[in-house]
């Protein structure tokens, strides 16, 4: 999240400020808090991977995508994460929304004078 150039356009202040406080810091004080305390007490951390990192994982370490992913989950519960969640289905939403956008402003953009262009884009962060 320290990538995420605070453009707005994804969500509104309190989720900004909820976002904020989720960085490689507070990751590592919660990690080091849990393991000092009863399990009844542990905050429940939870990852989640978006689908353009695990090929680059799989590349780095000589192994295949889906190798990569149980390594890396391994590797993060190993830590201490509760949840690791795979992020390519809502990618796949995200691709077939803005899809979908595009084919109804097409047909439009003899009847509205805005329709196109559209610009779209997955968060650069």
């Amino acid at each position: 999240l320290s990538d995420c150039l605070a453009c707005d356009s994804c969500m509104t202040s309190e989720e900004g400020a909820r976002v904020f406080q989720q960085n490689q810091k507070e990751f590592f004080r919660v990690l080091n808090l849990n393991k000092k305390c009863d399990t009844s007490k542990h905050k429940v951390l939870a990852v989640s991977i978006c689908p353009q990192s695990l090929p680059y994982f799989a590349a780095k370490f000589n192994l295949s995508v889906n190798e990569a992913a149980k390594r890396l989950c391994g590797f993060l519960k190993s830590l201490g994460v509760h949840y690791v969640f795979d992020t390519t289905i809502a990618a796949d939403f995200s691709i077939l929304e803005s899809q979908r956008e595009f084919v109804q402003r097409y047909q439009r953009r003899n009847q509205e004078e805005h329709a196109l262009p559209m610009f779209a884009s997955a968060c650069p962060g």
